[in-house]
């Protein structure tokens, strides 16, 4: 007879450690409790560390271990002090979950070049800083390892006013597969995480008013998600339950992307 206790280790993180980039507010935050939840250690990863202190005491009231380090994804000698200094203070980075990313909300003819250098540099080019500076580590170490992008659905489909934050998604999820290639020699998976809509303190007032009721009922379940529904996929890929997936993009949208409206 199997092991009761089979199916629960395959999720269980106890001795890794994650490195969580966005992680002072909204889905970060959440991804940062959940891997704790799970045993990992974690380190939250944000521009400013105090913002990260009540997420990290939060860990650590449920008898977790974390820490809190300053990270510019767009600044290449921050990106690698915030990787030296997570790894002084936890041991080597086993998982990452590049979350940081930002959104304009301008139609295409009034972006500038710094509006849309900063949503595809941070969303695009900070998760490909981070995620190479990671690897290198792993690889250094002759340690498998595994990375985790946070897409989007808007890297599939498309709506208005999110030009280049679409086109980074998009990237971001091609990215996703190019690393899965190349790295699996490494034995370091990489896949992506792509939510739908999610009410976050960014989109909070958008999405509870008028053109939010709109966009609910274009989604068959007729439902925004809940943070809850994004533990289970997330830790299927940070855990040996995905252990032989890897270039792979789990959506978690209500069937947002299956309706053709």
């Amino acid at each position: 007879m199997t092991d009761p206790n089979y199916l629960r280790s395959l999720f269980d993180l106890t001795g890794k450690t994650a490195l969580v980039t966005g992680a002072s507010s909204g889905l970060g935050r959440h991804f940062a409790l959940t891997l704790a939840r799970a045993g990992a250690q974690v380190a939250l990863a944000a521009r400013r560390a105090d913002k990260l202190a009540d997420a990290v005491k939060e860990i650590e009231a449920l008898g977790g271990k974390a820490v809190a380090v300053s990270m510019d994804v767009l600044d290449r000698a921050s990106v690698n002090a915030a990787l030296d200094e997570a790894a002084s203070r936890l041991g080597p980075i086993d998982i990452l979950v590049n979350n940081a990313g930002v959104s304009g909300t301008q139609r295409p003819l009034d972006y500038d070049d710094a509006e849309w250098d900063w949503v595809v540099g941070t969303n695009l080019k900070g998760a490909w800083v981070v995620a190479q500076e990671t690897a290198r580590r792993m690889v250094a170490a002759k340690r498998p390892g595994n990375l985790i992008n946070i897409t989007s659905i808007l890297g599939s489909r498309v709506t208005h006013l999110l030009t280049p934050y679409i086109a980074a998604k998009a990237g971001l999820k091609n990215l996703t597969q190019a690393l899965a290639l190349e790295f699996a020699r490494y034995d370091i998976r990489v896949n992506s995480l792509a939510p739908g809509y999610f009410i976050t303190e960014i989109n909070e007032d958008e999405l509870k008013g008028e053109q939010g009721e709109k966009l609910r009922l274009r989604i068959p379940t007729r439902r925004f998600g809940e943070y809850e529904n994004l533990e289970g996929p997330l830790l299927l890929l940070a855990s040996k339950a995905g252990a032989h997936m890897t270039g792979t993009e789990i959506v978690v949208d209500g069937g947002h992307l299956v309706n053709p409206l």
